[in-house]
């Protein structure tokens, strides 16, 4: 990771929606040893809206797209409400995504997480 992934993120508190439990683990310590506050991970989609209503302070968040047998669309939905950044973690390409998700900053599986703290902040 760069410094200036680390600055971008210091301080920051940020919303983990991932399924794939080492995946959330290894993304929610790498940024918490950043200096950022991770809320979650959450592996699905009720306990993720839960938290975007309910957490007050959320700077971005990274949301997997496929929570199970479930698409986590509705949470972006309200993360787009809220006016809070987010980053969408998938395999998918543009064309699986509805119209309203298609220009949202996406990082493929597997991701560098400088690279996903830039589509972030940068």
């Amino acid at each position: 990771m760069t410094d200036t992934a680390v600055e971008l993120v210091k301080g920051k508190h940020i919303l983990v929606v991932e399924d794939e439990y080492l995946v959330a683990a290894d993304l929610s310590d790498t940024l918490q040893e950043m200096g950022a506050t991770v809320i979650g991970p959450f592996s699905s989609v009720q306990e993720a809206l839960t938290a975007v209503t309910s957490v007050e302070q959320l700077d971005a968040a990274t949301l997997d797209v496929t929570l199970g047998q479930e698409k986590s669309f509705g949470v972006a939905e309200a993360l787009q409400k809220r006016g809070v950044p987010f980053v969408l973690l998938t395999g998918y390409d543009d064309g699986s995504l509805p119209e309203t998700l298609r220009d949202v900053p996406r990082c493929d599986k597997p991701f560098d997480v400088s690279k996903l703290v830039n589509a972030l902040f940068g």
